[in-house]
């Protein structure tokens, strides 16, 4: 199997792994513009004349039949239930990609961002929670500020240009992926409600069916979204969060095997052919949709009293401050004791601009604030939190990487 090689003769990562990666930076970078682009036009039109047609726009109602489920929802809730998935299924392709062939294949290569990226969500959540542990319904949204937007983080990063280390890009891509898994098991966990066990039996024996087609071998990716569309519509009536049937769907297709003989360089890998498929319309449709109809907030009637309530302080600065604290006090903790090493090119300074850059929480913190809040004004005070600590980490991060990072 090719692989890259190091300074030191040491081999990376495979070759075809360095491919995906380097396709995957591309297309996250360009993705991160036009995902702020969406949410400007957002701020644009619900603070301006625009107002009511966009509130109008994201509570369309549509009704679908899906042979004997019938699903009534506004356009909004489809958006985050329904393309929603499609991005969690493609979370799940990177996962399983990082895992089997990629920069998580390893031990020594997943500890450093599992460690990182594990205490960039504790850090921030108790943050907040010393902010709002008094206000049970703020509390509620406790893990808002603990997850990373890859496509935002990516986009402020490939700013930077030829400044940016190779080995910087893959540790922010790797700890924001462990960060979306984490924030996988949390929605999961503590955003469930309502359990139908008929639907959740339902759900397991199409699960059950796409495992054993994959230990058959079968490599046809017709079958699995068949199933995987089965599997959505018996989780959203299921009671757990129907984004998670894009999840378990992503970790049933599979990779290369490598229990053969053929080489892992040439093998053909649904996996892959899937995600290349949709790694465009995620990042250029799916999430500055997303972006569109969730980051509406109102800043006509803004004053300093809100902003500097507790919940939007909390998630600001549980962001801000927390996010750089938990990574790169891991990250030096690791050093110190040599469980772990800086990646080429790094520093603790670089590494203090990468924390920064995690900072930016955009559209998983979004969405977890649409799960945590039905109350609008709580939804509301989240989403301020969110915009001025991803501005603000944004900011931040490229301002500081530009003074360390040598010019290259």
């Amino acid at each position: 199997m090719a692989r890259v090689r190091a300074r030191d003769g040491h081999a990376l990562m495979p070759a075809r792994a360095l491919r995906a990666f380097a396709e995957f930076f591309r297309l996250e970078a360009a993705g991160g513009i036009v995902l702020i682009c969406a949410a400007a036009l957002a701020l644009v039109c619900v603070n301006s004349p625009l107002a009511e047609g966009y509130r109008a726009f994201i509570d369309m109602p549509a009704a679908v039949t899906l042979g004997p489920f019938g699903i009534d929802k506004p356009l909004l809730l489809w958006i985050n239930d329904g393309l929603m998935a499609i991005f969690f299924l493609l979370v799940a392709l990177e996962i399983k990609r990082e895992l089997v062939g990629g920069q998580l294949q390893t031990r020594a290569q997943r500890v450093l961002p599992m460690v990182c990226a594990a205490a960039g969500v504790v850090v921030p959540a108790l943050i907040f929670a010393a902010f709002n542990h008094d206000n049970a319904a703020a509390m509620r949204g406790w893990a808002v500020p603990t997850a990373t937007d890859i496509a935002f983080a990516l986009g402020v990063l490939a700013l930077l240009g030829s400044r940016v280390p190779m080995g910087m890009k893959l540790l922010l891509s790797t700890i924001a992926v462990v960060d979306d898994l984490i924030a996988i098991v949390i929605i999961a966990v503590f955003y469930s409600h309502g359990m139908s066990y008929a639907a959740l039996g339902g759900a397991a024996l199409a699960l059950m069916g796409m495992f054993a087609m994959n230990r058959m071998g079968v490599k046809s990716l017709a079958p699995y979204l068949i199933l995987g569309a089965v599997l959505w519509v018996l989780v959203l009536k299921s009671g757990v969060h129907a984004t998670l049937a894009g999840v378990a769907t992503g970790l049933m297709i599979p990779h290369v095997d490598k229990r053969n003989a053929i080489d892992d360089e040439i093998e053909h890998s649904p996996l892959e052919t899937l995600e290349h498929a949709l790694h465009p319309w995620v990042a250029f449709a799916i999430l500055p949709i997303f972006a569109f109809a969730n980051a509406g907030l109102e800043l006509r009637d803004l004053n300093m009293s809100q902003a500097l309530a507790a919940l939007p302080f909390g998630v600001a600065v549980g962001l801000v401050i927390g996010k750089p604290i938990g990574i790169c006090g891991a990250a030096w903790l690791l050093r110190k004791f040599k469980w772990a090493r800086y990646p080429d090119g790094m520093d603790g300074r670089a590494m203090l601009g990468l924390g920064l850059l995690c900072g930016i929480g955009f559209t998983m913190s979004l969405f977890i604030a649409s799960l945590a809040y039905i109350d609008p004004i709580l939804y509301e005070e989240s989403v301020l939190g969110i915009f001025v600590a991803s501005v603000v980490s944004a900011l931040l991060g490229v301002a500081w990487l530009r003074a360390v990072l040598p010019a290259r």
